[in-house]
Parts: C-alpha cells; sequence; structure tokens
C-alpha cells in the first residue's frame, strides 16, 4: 500500500498541483476568518467550508466548476440554519439529517453539480454537529462560509487554474434506467437505511459524538456504485481509521492543541488528503482521521478515548453501509463493471477514429482528449472491479477472469497511447493498411459493445509502422476480450 502511494504515476503532475493548491486555498481562507475576527468555530467552518469547494467540484469545465462553486453556499446555508435551529430537537434533527443524506444522494443523477451540492449539503449539516452549532453563532459561520468559499475560488480561478488543460472527469454513476431501476435512486434508498441504522446505533454507543457513524455512512457511499465497491471502501475506510488513530496517538496527542504545531501538521494533513484521494483510499481516510484529531484537540477534547470512540462509530457506520448494500435494493458488481466496460470500449472506437483522421490529414482532428477521457474511464473500470480482485474474495474463478479483463484493458489503453503519439507526428502518414486496421479495431469495439460476433484479424502480419502495430495490438487485446466479457450466466465473473 505504501509503495502504491509514493510511485503512482502523476501525469503532469496533477496530484501534486492538486494538493498544494488544497493547501494554498484553504489556509488562505482561514486567514481571511481570521481577519475578519472569527471565533475558532469560525474558523473552523471556514477551513472545512473551503476544503470541500476544492475536493468535491468536478465539473467538465472550468465554467462548470465556478458555477458549481457560486452555488454551495445557497445549498449550504440553509442547511446550517436547519440544524443549528434544530439543535435542541434531537428526534426533528435525525429526520431532517436522514433526509440530507437521501436528497443528497440522491442529486447524483444530475452529474458532477448534483453531486457536490450534495456532498456539500450533507458535510454542512455535519459539521454544524462537529462544531454543536447553536441559532446564536449562525450569523459568524454564514460568515465564515462566505468568505472562505471566494477564497478558495480565488486560488482556484485566479491564482492557480490548471483545469482547462485536463479532460473532463469520468461521471461517478452510469446513467440510465428510471425509478428504483435507476443507480441513484437505489443508492439514495440504500444511504438513508444505512444512516439511519448508523444515527440510532451511533447514538447508543454515544450521545455526542454520535454523528461520525452516519459521517462514516455516508463517505463510504461517495464514489462507489455497487454492493461490492461499497463493501470494499467500508473495509478501507475502517482500515484507514485504525491506523489514522495510531498516527493521532504518537502525533495529534502529543501536540496538546498548540495552534503553531497544529496548524502545520493541519496543512500537512490537507495535502495529505489530496495528493492520496486518487490512490488510496485508506491512506486518504489516514490522513482525514489524523486531521480530525487535530482539530479537536484545538478544541480541546482530545484524549485516547475520543479516537477508540471514533472507531467505535466508524465501525458502526460501516456497518450500516454494509448491511444497507446487501439487503436492500442491492446493485450487482458485474451490472456496474459491465456498464463501465461498454463506455471504456466505446471511447476506444471514438479514440481510434479520431486517430484515423489526424492520420488522414484532417487538421482539427485530436485524439488526445479521448485517449485521457479512456484513462479516466479505466480507472473507474478498476475501482468498480475492486471487489473481484481484492485479497479477500475466495472466488479465485471470479478473481483471475477480472484480473484477466483488466489486463486486456491496460493493454488496450498501451496501444491507444501508442497511437496517439504516432498520430501526432506530423510526418506520420496513413495508407490503406493503416485505414483498414482502423476500421476492423472499430468494427471489433462494435461487436464487443452490440453482441455481435466478434471478428478480429489476429493473425496480422509483423510490421515495423508503428501506427499499424498499435492497431495490430489493439485487434489482439479485443480479441481476447470477447471470452471474458461473453461470460455465460453462471459464470465465475457473472453475478458478483
Amino acid at each position: 500500500m505504501l509503495t502504491r502511494v509514493f510511485v503512482a504515476p502523476d501525469p503532469g503532475r496533477t496530484r501534486l498541483r492538486f494538493a498544494t493548491r488544497a493547501v494554498l486555498g484553504i489556509a488562505l481562507a482561514v486567514a481571511v476568518c481570521g481577519l475578519a475576527g472569527h471565533s475558532l468555530t469560525g474558523a473552523v467552518t471556514g477551513g472545512l467550508a473551503a476544503l470541500l469547494a476544492l475536493f468535491t467540484v468536478t465539473d467538465a469545465t472550468v465554467r462548470g466548476q465556478a458555477v458549481t462553486t457560486a452555488l454551495l453556499p445557497a445549498v449550504g446555508l440553509p442547511v446550517l440554519t436547519a440544524a443549528a435551529g434544530l439543535h435542541d430537537h434531537p428526534v426533528a434533527r435525525d429526520l431532517t439529517f436522514l433526509a440530507v443524506v437521501g436528497a443528497g444522494v440522491y442529486a447524483r443523477r444530475w452529474g458532477p453539480r448534483g453531486h457536490s451540492l450534495g456532498v456539500f449539503a450533507f458535510m454542512t449539516f455535519f459539521v454544524a454537529q462537529f462544531l454543536h452549532a447553536t441559532p446564536a453563532q449562525l450569523p459568524e459561520v454564514y460568515a465564515a462560509v462566505l468568505l472562505s468559499v471566494p477564497a478558495a475560488a480565488v486560488v482556484r480561478f485566479g491564482l492557480w487554474c490548471y483545469e482547462r488543460r485536463l479532460p473532463a472527469p469520468a461521471v461517478p454513476v452510469p446513467p440510465g434506467g428510471t425509478g428504483l431501476a435507476r443507480v441513484t435512486t437505489r443508492q439514495a434508498v440504500q444511504a438513508t437505511a444505512g444512516a439511519g441504522f448508523a444515527l440510532l446505533v451511533g447514538q447508543l454507543v454515544s450521545g455526542q459524538r454520535w454523528y461520525w457513524a452516519v459521517g462514516a455512512t455516508w463517505w463510504i457511499f461517495v464514489n462507489t456504485t455497487s454492493r461490492g465497491e461499497t463493501l470494499v471502501r467500508g473495509f478501507r475506510r475502517l482500515l484507514g481509521t485504525v491506523i489514522g488513530i495510531a498516527v493521532g496517538l504518537l502525533v495529534a496527542l502529543p501536540v496538546h492543541g498548540d495552534p503553531t504545531v497544529t496548524a502545520v501538521l493541519a496543512a500537512a494533513c490537507v495535502f495529505g488528503i489530496f495528493y492520496t484521494a486518487a490512490v488510496s483510499y485508506t491512506w486518504m481516510m489516514l490522513w482525514v482521521t489524523l486531521l480530525a484529531g487535530l482539530l479537536y484537540g484545538l478544541l480541546g477534547v482530545l484524549g485516547p478515548g475520543l479516537l477508540a470512540l471514533r472507531l467505535a462509530e466508524t465501525g458502526v457506520g460501516a456497518l450500516g453501509a454494509a448491511l444497507a448494500v446487501i439487503f436492500i435494493l442491492p446493485v450487482t458488481t458485474h451490472s456496474i463493471t459491465d456498464a463501465w466496460i461498454q463506455r471504456a470500449l466505446r471511447c476506444v472506437h471514438a479514440c481510434t477514429a479520431e486517430a484515423a483522421r489526424r492520420l488522414a490529414g484532417t487538421a482539427d482532428a485530436d485524439p488526445a482528449p479521448r485517449a485521457a477521457e479512456l484513462e479516466q474511464l479505466l480507472a473507474r473500470v478498476r475501482l468498480s472491479v475492486a471487489p473481484l480482485v481484492h485479497p479477500l474474495n475466495p472466488m479465485l474463478g471470479r478473481k483471475r477472469r477480472a484480473r484477466h479483463v483488466l489486463a486486456l484493458l491496460d493493454d488496450c489503453a498501451r496501444e491507444i497511447r501508442g497511437l496517439v503519439a504516432v498520430a501526432a507526428d506530423p510526418e506520420a502518414s496513413h495508407d490503406a493498411r493503416l485505414a483498414a486496421a482502423c476500421y476492423r479495431v472499430q468494427a471489433a469495439v462494435e461487436a464487443l459493445t452490440d453482441g455481435g460476433d466478434v471478428s478480429v484479424q489476429t493473425d496480422a502480419p509483423t510490421t515495423t509502422e508503428p501506427a499499424l502495430a498499435h492497431l495490430h495490438g489493439l485487434e489482439r487485446a479485443l480479441s481476447e476480450l470477447a471470452r471474458p466479457l461473453r461470460a455465460p450466466s453462471g459464470s465465475p465473473w457473472v453475478g458478483a
């Protein structure tokens, strides 16, 4: 796990930029709140609001990101009002919290913007519980949000805007279906039920810190779709929390809430959260747990007992999520994985077609964005397949087949990258062989995605022409994919 985090590729140093910008944006937000004379409650609220604004907004365009960022306070402030206003009415507060959970998950049906606004709504309610916000504190927390979100936006869109050079992110949930057939609807029901379990049992464990259990359930559902994904994410969250608590005993506890040392360590935690988020959920949770410990140290309540309580509440939240996805409207790993693989294959088709146009001399043809999109889609496939290849999965046949599919998709991605590089060469030429090979690749993809017969020239002669070599490699990978993807019902690949 350690090796994976530090040797993972970071094309264009995107993760490094993402993490560094987050530290700057959150630091500016906290500084602005300090200059405005806010108390520790206001500063913490502002810092968390800035963190969410920088972390959750993932629209495809810079303009879309700016619009979503501007909408965050419009969603967050009413939720803060409800959370603080219901502080002394626990039953109404709990029911409202569950409603926010359901609405926040259901909002994913509207794509990245709905997802971002749903996360922000949930977290503003969570932060109100974290800080025990009361109606008397509302003016200050309002001001903190209204100052911090623009401060984060200044860094994101003004001082350091690199998104316009990045590909659009893959949507977290495959679209399609109506009613309970729609994944987002099922997830909303599951998340609400799981959060309800976490809320009730969490309050039995602790009348003060019960919201940790609800938060654990919520974040386990974020960016997951299938039953298997959610179970694996719950395991990783629990593991990251255990490691984070151990680190907190060694790091956060001895600090005793010292403001200067805590600020430095909190900045390191923020960097760690943003840098590791795309690589390892376990590592991200380690940094989140350590950051929470440091904040509790600032509030003067940190101790070994509190860290142990956090572990217990996280376990309750993970159990709630697991029970919900197993027993309530389950979404199988196979159905979601198949949807992502279909999208990845269609992207291979589009990238090949665009490369063919570029090689034919079409000046405005550019396969590079499609290749970047393919990388993101394959990352989503790996997330979906993670339950099948997990070390704890006892179904060895299913695991072997899943690994075979991933290896072949990686082969496709490698050949696409090579093809794109060749197409970018102004000296590259196009001939009838290239046109025929591109057509065969596109026909193979159409057969795989439409359920037809895959007819691929797998015995193509060896060639020194780079573009042809990459296209022949694509043909071979697509031909081999036909067998595991066409597995009959009841085979190890199906029904996970």
